[in-house]
Protein backbone atom coordinates (compact mmCIF):
# COMPACT_ATOMS: atom_id res chain seq x y z
CA UNK A 1 0.00 0.00 0.00
CA UNK A 2 1.48 3.60 -0.96
CA UNK A 3 1.20 6.90 1.16
CA UNK A 4 0.32 9.95 -0.43
CA UNK A 5 3.86 11.39 -0.55
CA UNK A 6 5.05 8.52 -2.79
CA UNK A 7 3.51 9.96 -5.95
CA UNK A 8 6.20 12.35 -6.22
CA UNK A 9 8.94 11.55 -8.94
CA UNK A 10 12.19 10.66 -8.04
CA UNK A 11 14.53 13.78 -8.80
CA UNK A 12 17.52 12.59 -10.84
CA UNK A 13 20.91 14.61 -11.32
CA UNK A 14 20.88 16.65 -15.02
CA UNK A 15 24.04 16.19 -16.84
CA UNK A 16 25.52 18.98 -18.55
CA UNK A 17 24.08 19.70 -21.98
CA UNK A 18 21.36 17.09 -21.17
CA UNK A 19 17.78 18.96 -21.35
CA UNK A 20 15.55 18.45 -18.16
CA UNK A 21 12.13 20.11 -19.28
CA UNK A 22 8.90 18.50 -19.52
CA UNK A 23 6.50 19.27 -22.27
CA UNK A 24 3.37 20.48 -21.44
CA UNK A 25 1.89 17.64 -22.33
CA UNK A 26 4.28 15.38 -20.36
CA UNK A 27 4.10 17.33 -16.82
CA UNK A 28 -0.02 17.62 -17.04
CA UNK A 29 0.46 13.92 -17.87
CA UNK A 30 2.32 12.96 -14.72
CA UNK A 31 0.56 15.56 -12.64
CA UNK A 32 -2.93 14.05 -13.27
CA UNK A 33 -1.67 10.87 -13.04
CA UNK A 34 -0.26 11.42 -9.62
CA UNK A 35 -3.39 12.76 -8.66
CA UNK A 36 -5.35 9.88 -9.20
CA UNK A 37 -3.10 7.70 -7.45
CA UNK A 38 -3.05 9.64 -4.36
CA UNK A 39 -7.26 10.05 -4.43
CA UNK A 40 -7.39 6.15 -5.12
CA UNK A 41 -4.70 5.46 -2.48
CA UNK A 42 -6.64 8.08 -0.51
CA UNK A 43 -9.96 6.04 -0.94
CA UNK A 44 -8.90 2.70 -0.13
CA UNK A 45 -7.40 3.56 3.19
CA UNK A 46 -10.78 4.82 3.88
CA UNK A 47 -12.71 1.85 2.71
CA UNK A 48 -9.95 -0.74 4.54
CA UNK A 49 -11.26 1.25 7.83
CA UNK A 50 -14.76 1.21 7.39
CA UNK A 51 -14.66 -2.98 6.40
CA UNK A 52 -12.65 -3.29 9.86
CA UNK A 53 -14.67 -1.47 11.60
CA UNK A 54 -17.94 -2.86 10.23
CA UNK A 55 -15.94 -6.31 10.95
CA UNK A 56 -15.58 -5.26 14.53
CA UNK A 57 -18.99 -4.55 14.94
CA UNK A 58 -20.28 -7.68 13.47
CA UNK A 59 -17.71 -9.90 15.95
CA UNK A 60 -15.85 -10.59 12.75
CA UNK A 61 -12.52 -9.05 13.28
CA UNK A 62 -11.40 -9.88 17.22
CA UNK A 63 -8.04 -7.31 16.92
CA UNK A 64 -9.44 -4.02 18.22
CA UNK A 65 -5.60 -2.66 17.70
CA UNK A 66 -5.44 -3.70 13.89
CA UNK A 67 -8.77 -1.62 14.11
CA UNK A 68 -7.62 1.41 15.67
CA UNK A 69 -4.50 1.94 13.67
CA UNK A 70 -6.20 1.65 10.55
CA UNK A 71 -8.91 3.86 11.60
CA UNK A 72 -6.19 6.12 12.83
CA UNK A 73 -3.91 6.05 9.21
CA UNK A 74 -7.52 6.69 7.72
CA UNK A 75 -8.15 9.69 9.44
CA UNK A 76 -4.11 10.82 9.01
CA UNK A 77 -4.35 10.29 5.33
CA UNK A 78 -7.93 12.26 5.48
CA UNK A 79 -5.96 15.26 7.14
CA UNK A 80 -2.96 15.31 5.00
CA UNK A 81 -5.35 15.20 1.76
CA UNK A 82 -7.48 17.97 2.83
CA UNK A 83 -4.08 19.87 3.73
CA UNK A 84 -2.25 19.54 0.49
CA UNK A 85 -6.11 20.55 -0.80
CA UNK A 86 -5.75 23.59 0.68
CA UNK A 87 -2.25 24.44 -0.32
CA UNK A 88 -2.74 23.51 -3.94
CA UNK A 89 -6.59 25.99 -3.48
CA UNK A 90 -3.81 28.85 -2.12
CA UNK A 91 -1.69 28.73 -4.36
CA UNK A 92 -3.61 28.73 -7.37
CA UNK A 93 -5.50 32.28 -5.76
CA UNK A 94 -1.75 33.62 -5.48
CA UNK A 95 -0.92 32.79 -9.20
CA UNK A 96 -4.29 34.48 -9.88
CA UNK A 97 -3.23 37.57 -8.13
CA UNK A 98 0.42 37.61 -10.07
CA UNK A 99 0.43 40.45 -12.67
CA UNK A 100 1.35 39.52 -16.18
Amino acid sequence: MNTIGTYLPPVNPVEEGQSSRLTPSQAQSNFSSMLKNAIEDLNHIQLESDNKTNGLANGSVENLHDVMITAQKASVTLETGVQVQSKVIDAYNEIMRMQV
